[in-house]
């Protein structure tokens, strides 16, 4: 059982702030995964007058949200075994440019699987070594099969949501003492919304409203908008890894029981990333702050004194070269969405 506790010390030197251990030791790598904190968001919290509450996902050892889906997929491939089961020495196989694969790159590493990516040739190459350094072999090539393999197959594979549904929903609803008006966040696989979501509806009795938020570009707020109906996708986002053109199999598995959706502007994306790092001290990409501008919208429609949780899936140090770059924030036309009293944390060229 998780516990988070703010103690307040009296010395010498002065008052001391200490947080007592969420756990107690863990098993390595893999036990580090998951039992993250709950982060009330104070600022935004007495601006909107309700309890605004992030899931510190990038508090996982991997840094980010994934490594709950990647540790997921390949135990259920140990478990059940897919065509080729998974067996020691064996390979795991994904594609990927982004959080998933540094994910399996760190579970496979644990476990002693050797870890192969596939990836567009248009990705950075900071990424492709970040990968090679955690040992995983990338390739700008289409994926081929290989024996002792399996192809992890995070859009569709369900042991994605499954892993959501047995962990991020049930530490939320701890954290929470299961009072919790609502749920929100983007979605690109849809395993974390659909596993946490389904998990906080079934055990609130559906009292509790799981939204989803999408960035521009995606087609799944006017799909489920509009009871549905796939339009063909359009236009495009600064964020990474969200937004889809299509209903996922991990998504399928919940999107029925969504209870609304909107779409959140890149510009209200940028202000609210700027605007957690000076309030907050969060230091956040730019997912997660879609996330927050989403709880936020999502607290003002269900009324003052609700509580909304959303997660806060990695941190900015991956795309800091971008998301605090001058340059790039001008030819993106994001400058003038960025009030002057916080341009000031733009510090790259």
């Amino acid at each position: 059982m998780s516990c988070f506790v703010l103690t307040v010390e009296s010395s010498a030197a002065g008052v001391l702030l200490r947080r007592s251990y969420a756990t107690a030791s863990v098993d390595g790598f893999l036990g580090a995964v998951g039992n993250t904190p709950l982060i009330h968001l104070k600022r935004l919290s007495e601006k909107t007058g309700c309890t605004i509450l992030g899931k510190a996902e990038f508090q996982n050892p991997g840094g980010s949200v994934k490594d709950r889906a990647a540790l997921g997929v390949v135990r259920d491939a140990e478990e059940r075994g897919l065509q080729v089961s998974l067996k020691p020495g064996g390979t795991v196989v994904e594609g990927t440019a982004g959080n998933t694969g540094i994910g399996l790159a760190h579970v496979c590493r644990a476990k002693g699987y050797r870890c192969v990516i596939f990836m567009p040739d248009s990705q950075s190459q900071e990424k492709i070594d970040l990968l090679r350094m955690l040992g995983a072999e990338v390739y700008p090539v289409p994926a081929v099969a290989s024996p002792n393999a399996i192809w992890t197959d995070q859009f569709d594979n369900t042991a994605n949501a499954k892993a959501h549904y047995l962990t991020t929903g049930p530490e939320i609803w701890e954290q929470t003492g299961g009072a919790l008006d609502g749920f929100i966040c983007a979605t690109g696989t849809g395993g974390t919304l659909a596993g946490a979501g389904k998990y906080l509806k079934e055990k609130s009795g559906g009292k509790t409203q799981i939204w989803l938020a999408d960035p521009p570009g995606s087609v799944l707020t006017s799909y489920i908008s509009s009871g549905g109906k796939l339009v063909e996708r359009s236009g495009s986002s600064m964020t990474e890894g969200i937004g889809q053109g299509r209903i996922t199999n991990n998504l399928g598995t919940f999107v029925n029981e969504l209870s609304g959706a909107f779409t959140v502007p890149d510009e209200k994306s940028i202000e609210m990333l700027y605007e957690l790092l000076d309030t907050e001290g969060l230091y956040m990409g730019a997912s997660s702050a879609l996330n927050v501008v989403a709880a936020v919208e999502l607290a003002q429609k269900l009324g003052k004194g609700s509580k909304i949780v959303t997660i806060l899936c990695d941190g900015a140090y991956r795309y800091q070269s971008r998301l605090f770059s001058k340059r790039w924030l001008e030819s993106k036309g994001l400058t003038s969405s960025i009030p002057e009293h916080l341009k000031k944390y733009a510090v790259l060229d």
